[in-house]
């Protein structure tokens, strides 16, 4: 499984887009090298250990000509697969999937949350119209009101994939003008 993969497979089992999916990703990474960087030990329980690994100055010999050749010292990184991940890849059973949460802006709407009633069989991909799950505060002037809403609408609009799109019809290529002959 390679980087694009691994984002389509997050995106699609959380709910997310591939979009905020890559930046988890992207934050994740950030995160473990930082921590890394300072000799931190990274634990994900029941997951696994990174943790760095001092290597020291060595010799060592070029493998085309047998000459020796001294290596730096270096820094290397371990990892060491916690119980949870060693149970389950030995598991002859289905591993568990994660359950999508809810998107976070709707989760920033928490009294029209409460107003509509939660259905089961309805997956967290599917939204509820915008218009009935934002309240529209009296404080605030009637501009900025509408402000809100249109930034909350483009944050809540429900992910729909859209049908593939055919591949336009190659056009056939020009045909090049005969060459003019210079007059001599």
């Amino acid at each position: 499984m390679n980087r694009t993969e691994l984002v389509g497979e997050v995106s699609e089992l959380v709910g997310l887009t591939k979009n905020q999916a890559e930046k988890s990703l992207e934050a994740f990474e950030y995160v473990v090298k930082s921590a890394l960087r300072r000799n931190e030990t990274v634990r994900i329980t029941g997951f696994g250990t990174f943790k760095v690994r001092d290597r020291a100055a060595r010799r060592g010999r070029n493998p085309q000509t047998g000459a020796p050749v001294k290596i730096k010292a270096s820094k290397g990184i371990g990892f060491a697969a916690g119980a949870g991940l060693k149970a389950d890849l030995n598991s002859r059973s289905a591993l568990k999937k994660p359950v999508a949460a809810a998107p976070a802006a709707a989760a920033k709407a928490a009294p029209a949350k409460k107003a509509l009633p939660v259905k089961k069989a309805v997956p967290a991909k599917k939204v509820l119209p915008v218009k009935k799950a934002v309240p529209v505060k009296k404080a605030v002037p009637a501009k900025k009101a509408v402000l809100v809403k249109k930034a909350v609408l483009v944050k809540k609009a429900p992910v729909v994939k859209a049908p593939a799109k055919k591949a336009p019809a190659k056009k056939a290529p020009a045909k090049k003008a005969p060459a003019k002959k210079a007059a001599r």
